[in-house]
């Protein structure tokens, strides 16, 4: 072969995996992610001569309490799920209600298939109702309150303990009073909001857990969540390149045509 065709051929392999490759990435990249809350610092440092800005998020850690089923549980044992948070409690008579409601609402949004007749897939997002009373909130009267509101155990705690330590995650670790507009007492945390936080316990939203709006936008913040890339983990795309036999079938053929053709152009020309 000469150049030419050397050249063509080269072109015909690689402009189709080019083409798939700009055409993933700039899909990716046009979802609006949610983005992260809560900044601890900044970090600076000289790399081959370069300033770079590093940003060090707030990491929410971990708590450890008991659920309504009596089970002590910790916010780190449900790994690679996301999870909604909420404050309740159970004597309320405003705005408890609703939000427990609207939580529950969400947790069967998330019925396998879209089918009312499947079970709930409790493989995605971890529901936690915190009571912000558990002198008077102890594991059998949230018990009872859950089944009230037909709580599925399966994916959503309701928790109760110390309420030092309830108090000083819900203001040191989620900041619920952060980006608020609703006044909040800091010896009573009684708030419409919704905390999302992602696999990693990064705050990514607060929502009005009473308001169809701000609801709908965090079932859909879950939905970018669930497709959110692993940053440590390391580039499939060689693979998904491999895997692409589509492709590689377009690719052949393409060969196989730029082949012949070279052929039937040497033939004409003598």
């Amino acid at each position: 072969m000469n150049k030419k065709a050397i050249l063509g051929l080269l072109v015909a392999v690689f402009i189709p995996i080019l083409c798939y490759l700009i055409l993933k990435y700039a899909s990716e990249s046009a979802v609006d992610m949610p983005r992260k809350y809560l900044l601890d610092t900044v970090v600076t440092r000289v790399e081959k001569g370069k300033m770079i800005t590093d940003s060090v998020w707030h990491k929410t850690s971990n708590i450890t309490l008991q659920n309504h089923l009596g089970e002590t549980v910790s916010l780190y044992d449900k790994q690679g799920k996301i999870m909604v948070v909420d404050f309740f409690f159970t004597s309320c008579r405003s705005i408890c209600p609703g939000l427990t409601r609207n939580m529950s609402k969400l947790q069967q949004s998330f019925l396998k298939g879209g089918n009312v007749r499947n079970k709930i897939d409790t493989s995605i997002v971890q529901f936690v109702s915190f009571t912000v009373d558990p002198e008077h909130d102890s594991v059998s009267v949230l018990k009872d309150y859950a089944d009230r509101f037909g709580v599925n155990h399966d994916n959503w705690w309701m928790l109760t303990g110390s309420k030092d330590s309830i108090y000083r995650f819900a203001y040191e670790e989620l900041k619920v009073d952060k980006f608020s507009e609703e006044p909040m007492s800091p010896d009573f945390v009684h708030t419409t909001r919704f905390v999302l936080l992602d696999k990693d316990r990064y705050v990514r939203g607060y929502y009005n857990g009473l308001d169809s709006t701000s609801l709908s936008k965090l079932a859909r913040d879950i939905g970018f969540l669930m497709l959110e890339k692993d940053k440590k983990k390391k580039s499939t795309v060689f693979m998904q390149i491999i895997d692409l036999s589509w492709l590689w079938l377009i690719i052949v053929l393409a060969v196989i045509f730029f082949v012949l053709y070279m052929r039937s152009r040497r033939k004409i020309n003598g």
